[in-house]
């Protein structure tokens, strides 16, 4: 509203200084962090693919173990093991992998926080909050990707276990 007006105080004061492209300051804010948005897209969307792959994978590698083991399973329950314990079981070897991964990553993310340092202008290279949050997030998706196939264990009549081959 206010460019007709300043359009006028600058052709009374020279015509030659008139502006021709005046735009808000948050459309020029907004078209140099567009790039940057489309990346930081890209790189959630990716992020998201890798969380749900790895779920999936760890899903399919705990429900191989768990139908390799019907028989041991089903003996188990046989001989007087509750349920609970066999779900701890399996859950407890399934999550095993998860935990060294997540140490893994821990240690690699702070060494390569402090490597990659020089590079980050305001921003915390090892901040602890994300690490958490990411730390809960990928061990409650491990979880979820162990308990199912636990509790499909656990629910494994002696009958038919025994009858597995």
């Amino acid at each position: 509203t206010a460019l007709p007006a300043a359009r006028a105080i600058l052709a009374s004061m020279d015509p030659q200084l008139a502006p021709t492209d005046a735009r808000r300051m948050e459309d020029v804010v907004a078209d140099q962090l567009t790039s940057t948005r489309f990346y930081l897209t890209l790189l959630g969307l990716f992020s998201g693919l890798a969380l749900a792959l790895a779920a999936v994978g760890l899903y399919g590698v705990v429900s191989y173990t768990v139908s390799r083991r019907t028989r041991e399973i089903g003996i188990r329950v046989a001989l007087g093991a509750r349920r609970d314990h066999v779900l701890g079981m399996v859950v407890r070897e399934g999550m095993r992998p998860a935990l060294v991964g997540v140490a893994l990553g821990i240690g690699g993310s702070l060494v390569g926080g402090k490597v990659l340092g020089v590079l980050l202008y305001g921003i915390e290279p090892n901040d602890l909050h994300t690490m958490v949050v990411v730390t809960m997030v990928l061990l409650a998706v491990a979880l979820a990707a162990t308990l199912l196939p636990a509790r499909r264990a656990a629910r494994i009549p002696p009958s038919m276990a025994l009858r597995e081959n």
